[in-house]
């Protein structure tokens, strides 16, 4: 695929253009709480409480998560890529990213589990044969190392930004759309580069750029 082709990994989200709801906006967090512990139970998080003794009171593990090394092996040893395995990814990447936007703030209807709301996220199914090459997943994770810096430097400005657009909406109910659009702007080349480096459906190198 040329580089001024249309990326393989597709990400967005739909603006409200409407009021939100300020009540929700202040509790975001802790509105969050249980579909973040449910997402946890499929998405191999682990939660521990401790108390002041030391000793654990309460430990929530999660099965499940993205499915990394056996896509690996399965491309590096038989140039397949299963279509169940791929299916799972997809659709725990839909899952997680509408609890990521609910908790920025970006959509004040509850995340559901199987219906994509207003977020939008698509790759096509891979033709491990023909589109990957079999030894580049061994080193996906290491070339994206730029990637990581960049969006560390991303995550910690997007941190900032919803302060104020937590603000923004309590006081005018609306989400500033330039703020939003940077938002969505950092899911689109997060998504990218865990579609390259971990989900390994595409080997095309995430782009430095926040274009759709």
């Amino acid at each position: 695929m040329q580089q001024g082709a249309i990326h393989p990994v597709s990400f967005s989200v739909d603006y409200p253009d409407r009021d939100l709801d300020r009540f929700t906006t202040f509790f975001r967090l802790f509105a969050a709480i249980p579909i973040l512990i449910l997402l946890g139970s499929v998405g191999g998080g682990i939660w521990e409480w401790t108390e002041e003794n030391g000793r654990s009171a309460v430990r929530t593990v999660g099965t499940g998560g993205l499915l990394f090394l056996g896509p690996l092996l399965m491309i590096v040893f038989r140039q397949k890529y299963p279509r169940w395995w791929f299916d799972w990814n997809l659709e725990l990447m839909r899952f997680v990213n509408r609890v990521a936007v609910y908790v920025a703030l970006m959509d004040d209807r509850y995340p559901a589990t199987d219906e994509p709301q207003s977020v939008h996220l698509d790759f096509d199914y891979p033709n491990a044969r023909g589109d990957l090459n079999r030894w580049l997943p061994l080193v996906k994770w290491f070339l994206a190392i730029p990637h990581y810096i960049v969006l560390f430097i991303l995550y910690c400005a997007t941190f900032f930004v919803l302060i104020i657009v937590w603000f923004a909406i309590l006081f005018t109910a609306r989400y500033p759309r330039g703020l939003f659009e940077f938002v969505e702007a950092v899911g689109r080349w997060h998504n990218r580069v865990v579609a390259y480096s971990f989900l390994l459906v595409t080997d095309r190198y995430p782009p430095f750029s926040f274009s759709a």
